[in-house]
């Protein structure tokens, strides 16, 4: 059971689940409480208020050209497992429409599509996938603007709900941003189950192989500390790196992969400052 859940069946398993979970929140709750939550499927419930567009249509339609575009300006590797993960979530919500699950109550739909997206997003992640949607704008935003991710993305899908107050009101507007943070909440859970920054502690004798990894990797910056085994008396490197929630998760995979013996601890960093995680313009970690 361990050996499978670490094979890449088991990951395409947890993008295609994951996917499956967020079409079906978004017909079973966001769009019958008419509910743009920011992202592409936000957009789609707009178009789909106006204009009547099927929403599964305008998500294929919007994500192809967004993943060009993230592949020409970010330079991201991707894979298959995107391409699997971005497409499957508008084929759940093409089979699944006709579906009579709909809640169209707002209150109720905030709080448990928040809550099923979140859940199904983060077993995405947790499979190395993604969705793309706004997430690849965000990451152009963040790339030109130096920006962090989780502000680009406020920025994105605030620009939607913003938009959607004006399409339906002002109070679905809010009962969209409330969705917004459960599902922001749910994804944490699911991938790390602590807070979205990280604090990484890092005791090795690899020190440049790791120090390798967080520059050339995730591009963060690092603090090293020279310090000594009690039980060992043995002069080891520990490194310290602040990242967000979406790099933690793939920091971890790279040191599983490549140094597995080095001694690692995350740990839940509550207050960041400094360029990458607030605008006081600081250098990169510490």
């Amino acid at each position: 059971m361990r050996t499978f859940k670490k094979s890449l069946a088991f990951e395409y398993i947890q993008i295609i689940v994951g996917a499956a979970l967020v079409g079906l929140a978004f017909n079973i709750f966001l769009l019958p409480a008419r509910l743009a939550a920011g992202g592409v499927s936000g957009i789609s419930t707009i178009l789909y208020e106006v204009f009547q567009f099927n929403p599964a249509y305008v998500q294929w339609l919007i994500n192809i050209p967004l993943l060009i575009v993230g592949i020409v300006f970010i330079g991201r590797e991707f894979s298959v497992k995107t391409l699997v993960g971005t497409l499957f979530v508008p084929f759940t919500i093409w089979v699944t429409q006709g579906m009579n699950l709909s809640v169209d109550n707002p209150l109720l739909a905030a709080i448990y599509g928040g809550i099923m997206l979140g859940v199904g997003l983060g077993i995405v992640y947790r499979g190395n996938g993604s969705t793309g949607g706004t997430a690849l704008i965000a990451q152009v935003l963040k790339k030109f603007t130096g920006l962090s991710s989780g502000f680009s993305q406020l920025l994105v899908d605030g620009l939607v709900v913003v938009t959607s107050a004006f399409v339906f009101n002002f109070e679905l507007a809010l009962y969209a941003l409330m969705s917004i943070y459960v599902t922001s909440k749910v994804i944490d859970f699911v991938q790390l189950q602590t807070s979205p920054t990280k604090l990484i502690l890092i005791i090795t004798d690899k020190e440049e192989k790791i120090q390798s990894i967080i520059k050339n990797e995730i591009n963060r910056g690092l603090t090293k500390v020279k310090t000594l085994g009690g039980y060992s008396n043995e002069e080891k490197t520990m490194i310290l790196c602040v990242v967000e929630q979406s790099e933690a998760i793939y920091f971890k995979k790279l040191l599983q992969e490549v140094e597995p013996d080095s001694f690692v601890i995350f740990v839940n960093a509550s207050e960041i400052l400094g360029r990458g995680f607030s605008k006081a313009q600081f250098d990169k970690g510490f």
